[in-house]
């Protein structure tokens, strides 16, 4: 679970999807670095992650942690986007059963969970099957 202070300093990536890319190596890396650990280059540049990915594998959560004993059954996959970035995330709006490696499935912006009493809304990505 995230504190309010963590969640903050988090935003640039959760909510503008914000990563950054080792022009020597063209090499992207989410969460965001200070140092490309390829070549040790410091001046790494601002990206965008990309909107759409593959489903590379998933698995379905039955027990779940408690903050998302609400959604429980879910599934959560490892998707790589179509820059190479591999991300792990809820795949929703799909039932079990359709879902399969290789399906095309694009990043959207929705509700994690919420922080009990200090009354934080947590928003981030999940999956969807693209349309």
């Amino acid at each position: 679970m995230s504190t309010p202070s963590r969640y903050w300093r988090e935003i640039p990536q959760r909510y503008r999807k914000e990563a950054n890319r080792c022009a020597p190596c063209d090499l992207i890396y989410f969460p965001p670095r200070l140092i490309c650990p390829e070549c040790g280059n410091r001046a790494l540049e601002k990206t965008v992650l990309a909107e759409k990915g593959s489903l590379m594998t998933y698995t379905i959560i039955r027990v779940p942690p408690s903050q998302f004993k609400d959604q429980a059954p879910y599934a959560v996959g490892i998707v790589e986007m179509d820059d190479g970035v591999k991300l792990t995330g809820q795949v929703v709006d799909c039932e079990f059963d359709k879902m399969h490696t290789g399906m095309r499935l694009q990043m959207e912006f929705r509700k994690m969970y919420d922080v009990g009493h200090s009354g934080i809304i947590c928003y981030g990505y999940k999956f969807v099957p693209e349309y």
